[in-house]
């Protein structure tokens, strides 16, 4: 994400929310407030369970940005677990001309939906 696109997005975010940080799950960076409902890698966590992601990178409060080096040492976000699930299907086909060779897989990529309850700093 480049940083007009961050940075802009999080002017957009400012005018309805005083928090904002960018956490790290599952390999990939989340932009989240309090209150979001996001889809991440599949967690091994019970459904209505609470977890906290300690891996911060970024973090907005009161228009003050805090950026971590590679993370912020002090920040947590604490989220709720709300649903296990899969994606919708892929279909990989592959294909040999003038060989006879052809296979046809599907996929679905487990998820798990949740909800960010709060963003802590100290």
């Amino acid at each position: 994400m480049t940083n007009e696109r961050l940075f802009g997005k999080i002017k957009n975010h400012t005018n309805f929310i005083n928090m904002l940080a960018v956490i790290k799950t599952g390999g990939k960076q989340y932009l989240v407030s309090p209150g979001d409902k996001i889809k991440v890698e599949k967690l091994d966590k019970k459904e209505g369970a609470e977890i906290s992601f300690s891996d911060v990178l970024l973090v907005e409060k009161n228009k003050k940005i805090e950026i971590g080096t590679p993370s912020v040492k002090t920040a947590k976000v604490e989220a709720k677990i709300l649903k296990h699930g899969k994606g919708d299907k892929l279909i990989i086909f592959k294909y040999k001309a003038k060989k006879r060779y052809k296979r046809k897989i599907g996929h679905r990529q487990p998820y798990t939906e949740i909800e960010i309850i709060g963003i802590h700093l100290g």
